[in-house]
């Protein structure tokens, strides 16, 4: 199921998580670091792949839409994980 986000939520989400949590999630989901960087707004396609985020330019950074929310979801997780342990 897909999602739509603004970029610059998307990217509060990816500054909330604690370091290593690209890692994490890749080896979670057996993707490349690179291709979960991506998913954030990274642009490394050489080591890393597309992983269905398509983006439109627009206020508070712009809209994307997310094909697939798997890392977003687990992301989320992280971070409740995170805030709980603190």
């Amino acid at each position: 199921m897909g999602k739509t986000i603004t970029f610059n939520e998307l990217r509060r989400v990816k500054d909330q998580l604690p370091d290593g949590t690209m890692q994490i999630i890749a080896e979670k989901l057996n993707l490349n670091p690179e291709t979960v960087r991506n998913y954030f707004g990274g642009t490394n396609w050489e080591n890393g792949e597309s992983v269905g985020f398509h983006y439109e330019q627009g206020p508070d950074g712009g809209i994307v839409i997310l094909d697939d929310t798997t890392i977003l979801d687990l992301a989320y997780q992280i971070i409740e994980e995170s805030k709980a342990e603190v």
